[in-house]
């Protein structure tokens, strides 16, 4: 008789391991480890080389590459001008958004032309996006200097002049992104209860008092939701800067991402390129980290 103490069978282990949970996880956790974790590792080990674009063997040089990163003037110009960029196009793109969602909410006739029509631009690629705007852009035949010509104001450079080029590439940015926002604030506003909205009626609230008082308080958690995801998209700006602009004039809209491109497949870099990835991949994370510790703190 066996012990009631006894280490169970090797088969039971292997049973548990087998079991079907971990079968049908099993494709994607080798997909994931393939394709995720394993060129995370390449580049971790890369960053701490001195790899290049050419046949040499590389050689490991320690964290060389992170002090170079430190003391590299023009990659703290590439993070200013992403957190520049990041504030001029989330700020917008979460309160347009707002504003076009409550507009269809209130009720406006024909509200699946309004629906397609704020939402379609998020359906184009980039590059379709780019040509676009490249021919609103142009100097003398877009459509905008045309406008400002009409109103009696004088053109702008709008993708050639450095105090201008990124708030072209923001207003594009605009365009196209504002409708995944959009849509995510419908929803909301649609799960709002009626109720609510009939008691402020009867005790006499108006559409301000409404929109101040129940609308906005309940839309706090949506909000706080596409703020968060608005900022890593944009810390992360690239396709719209390099059709756009290709980081000019002068350097002056280059992102840190198109920056790790220019270092890493025109210098032919690739370790320093991948130590300025990771010093940047902690900067998001850490500006992730924050936002939703401060996003558990609101909901305490």
């Amino acid at each position: 008789m066996s012990s009631p103490h006894a280490s169970p069978r090797p088969g039971a282990a292997v049973r548990r391991l087998l079991s079907p949970g971990l079968l049908f996880a099993l494709p994607f956790l080798v997909l994931f480890a393939v394709f995720m974790l394993w060129p995370l590792g390449q580049g971790l080990w890369m960053s701490l080389t001195d790899r290049a674009l050419s046949a040499h063997t590389p050689s490991f040089i320690g964290v060389g590459n992170f002090t170079e990163a430190f003391q590299d003037a023009e990659m703290w110009r590439a993070l200013g001008h992403t957190v520049w960029f990041t504030v001029i196009s989330t700020v917008p793109l979460v309160l347009v958004a707002l504003g076009m969602a409550l507009l269809v909410h209130t009720g406006l006739p024909g509200q699946w032309v309004w629906r397609l029509a704020f939402f379609a631009p998020y359906l184009l690629p980039v590059g379709v996006v780019g040509l676009l705007w490249l021919w609103l852009y142009q100097p003398d035949l877009g459509l905008y200097n045309h406008l400002l010509d009409a109103l009696g104001l004088g053109q702008l450079s709008w993708l050639s002049d450095e105090s201008v080029a990124m708030w072209a590439i923001a207003l594009t940015t605009l365009w196209w992104t504002v409708g995944f926002n959009f849509l995510l604030y419908l929803a909301a506003l649609q799960s709002i209860p009626d109720h609510l909205y009939e008691a402020a009626a009867i005790d006499g609230a108006g559409a301000w008092r409404r929109l101040r008082s129940i609308t906005l308080p309940q839309l706090n958690r949506i909000t706080a939701v596409i703020t968060v995801l608005q900022i890593l998209a944009s810390l992360k700006v690239f396709d719209q800067v390099y059709l756009l602009t290709k980081g000019g004039p002068n350097n002056a809209t280059r992102p840190v991402v198109e920056y790790v491109y220019d270092i890493g497949f025109t210098g032919y870099r690739l370790g320093y390129a991948s130590a300025i990835s990771y010093l940047f991949f902690a900067l998001v994370l850490l500006a992730s980290a924050a936002q939703f510790l401060a996003l558990r703190r609101r909901e305490k």
